[in-house]
Parts: structure tokens; C-alpha cells; sequence
């Protein structure tokens, strides 16, 4: 998207094939998710400064997406000054911590107000406020995947090192929620949480969510972090939670925008917000939770 005053409308998608209760295009999304956890692990087992391009690389195409969804209702997001911002805030928390990050962002959002100035008056507070919206929902949130993975130094790589452990619990955990939500709302899903948000989403799915969450959070945290039991508990009530809220929120943005996905760019996922929407709203609870009980 350029710096058009006239956003270009999303053109309209082709009519999708129907994949029954699944709602997805099974076999595709395992390849996927195969591809980008086989990208992921490579980076944090070799050298794990690596999977902070990755971070960049997710922050900037999830930017690129809302700002395709936004369009949708005439909203022009400045693609330009947020992607750069998004990719300073991820790397300044990554070396520089917590400080860093709440500069980083505050000065990201006051430059991208000031670009707006150039196209004018007209829908200004609009624009701007869907700006520091997505500053805040794409890459401050997912800044706290690079403090997670900063635990323990930027040098490291490999198993033993505490900023790898604590991504692999954070991605386990989060993995975990979608694996038991998937396969109980398939199986045994008959009563919608929220359905006019997400009639495929029910309290069953919830269910398994919680189970297969709160058993990943305890293994995780007692065999591979080597903390207290209680705190894996917790983790994973936590992780379910988030996930679950987090699920909702982007089904409320896309019902809103009136898209079905933010795009297509994952094979039998949809678009790339489609998957990161879970992980955006657990990491940040999790850092904190890891930060002070744990490490």
C-alpha cells in the first residue's frame, strides 16, 4: 500500500472451499507448520540472534496485512514509517531491554504522526489512531518475544541456553492451546462460545484447550526450565486464557474489516495474523511470569 490519500479497496476473494468442522485445509496446514517450525528451530539451536529476523520479518508482514484489512473500511495505515518502526522495536528490546523498547515505541508512534501530516487534515484521526493501534497489537507485543529469548545474553544457542528454553516453552504452550482446542472442538464441539464471533469455536475446544495447555505448561516448566510445578500450572492456565482471548479479538477485527482472513500467505492457514494472533497475546504474560518465577 503507498501513501494514497484513496486506499485501493481489497479485492474480493475467490470463494473458498469448505473443509467441514476442520476449517482448514488439513494436510496444508501441517506443511506449513513444519516449514516454519523446521525455519525456527534452525535459528535457535545454531545462533539464536537469527530468530530475531525472523520476529522482524513476521512484524513487517503482519503490518502489510492490516494494513490490507484496513483498507477494507478506507483506512490508509503508512506502511513505510510502521515497518521501520517495527523492526527498530524488535531489535532494541533484543539488546537493550525494556527501557528501550517503551522509547522505541513511543518515538515510532510520534514519527508515524508526523507522516501523516503529509496527506492532511482529512481522516487524520483515523489514520492515526489505526497506526499506533498496529504499532502496539504487531510490534510492541511481539517485541516480548525478543526479551524472552534475550534471558540469559544475545550470544547464545542451543538447548541449554535460558532464552531458548524459555521461546520453546512460550511456542509449546501456545502450540499446545491450538492442538487441544482443534481436536476437541472437532470431535466433540456441539456448544459455540462466541458465535458471532467465531461460530467454529466452542466450549468443548475451550476444554481441550485447558488440558493439553495446563500439561504442556507443567512438563515444560519442571523438565525443561527446571522450575516449580505450581508455576507450569499457572503458565499454562495463563497461556489458555490469552490464547483463547486472543483468538477472539482478531476474529472481532476481521468481522469488522469483513474479511475472512487477513490473506493468504500460509498455505492452509491463511494469513500470517491468522496464526499469530494466539501467540501476540500470550507472550507478553508469559515474559513476565518466566521473568520473575522462573529465571
Amino acid at each position: 500500500m503507498t501513501d494514497a490519500t484513496s486506499p485501493a479497496p481489497v479485492p474480493a476473494s475467490a470463494p473458498q472451499k469448505d473443509h467441514g468442522r476442520a476449517g482448514r485445509n488439513l494436510p496444508a496446514a501441517v506443511a506449513s507448520a513444519v516449514v516454519l517450525l523446521g525455519a525456527i528451530a534452525l535459528s535457535l539451536l545454531f545462533w539464536k540472534t537469527a530468530f530475531m529476523l525472523i520476529v522482524a520479518a513476521a512484524a513487517v508482514v503482519a503490518v502489510w496485512e492490516l494494513g490490507r484489512g484496513f483498507s477494507a473500511k478506507h483506512i490508509d495505515l503508512p506502511e513505510q514509517p510502521l515497518m521501520a518502526g517495527a523492526v527498530v522495536m524488535v531489535v532494541v528490546a533484543y539488546f537493550w531491554g525494556t527501557d528501550a523498547l517503551v522509547t522505541a515505541t513511543a518515538v515510532a508512534a510520534l514519527v508515524t504522526m508526523l507522516w501523516l501530516l503529509r496527506r492532511g487534515v482529512d481522516g487524520y484521526v483515523q489514520d492515526a489512531t489505526a497506526s499506533v493501534f498496529t504499532l502496539v497489537y504487531v510490534p510492541f507485543l511481539g517485541s516480548f518475544v525478543a526479551l524472552l529469548l534475550a534471558e540469559g545474553g544475545t550470544d547464545g544457542a542451543g538447548l541449554d541456553d535460558p532464552g531458548v528454553q524459555g521461546i520453546i516453552t512460550f511456542i509449546g504452550v501456545t502450540i499446545a492451546s491450538d492442538i487441544g482446542g482443534y481436536a476437541a472442538g472437532v470431535l466433540f464441539g456441539k456448544h459455540p462460545m462466541a458465535p458471532v464471533i467465531s461460530p467454529k469455536k466452542s466450549w468443548e475446544g475451550f476444554a481441550g484447550s485447558a488440558v493439553f495447555c495446563l500439561l504442556a505448561g507443567w512438563a515444560l516448566v519442571v523438565y525443561l526450565l527446571d522450575g516449580d510445578w505450581w508455576v507450569g500450572l499457572l503458565l499454562g492456565l495463563i497461556a489458555v486464557v490469552m490464547a483463547t482471548l486472543g483468538d477472539l479479538c482478531e476474529s472481532v477485527i476481521k468481522r469488522d474489516l469483513g474479511i475472512k482472513d487477513m490473506s493468504h500467505v500460509i498455505p492452509g492457514h491463511g494469513g500470517l495474523m491468522d496464526r499469530l494472533d494466539s501467540l501476540l497475546a500470550t507472550i507478553a504474560p508469559i515474559w513476565l511470569l518466566l521473568h520473575y518465577l522462573v529465571y
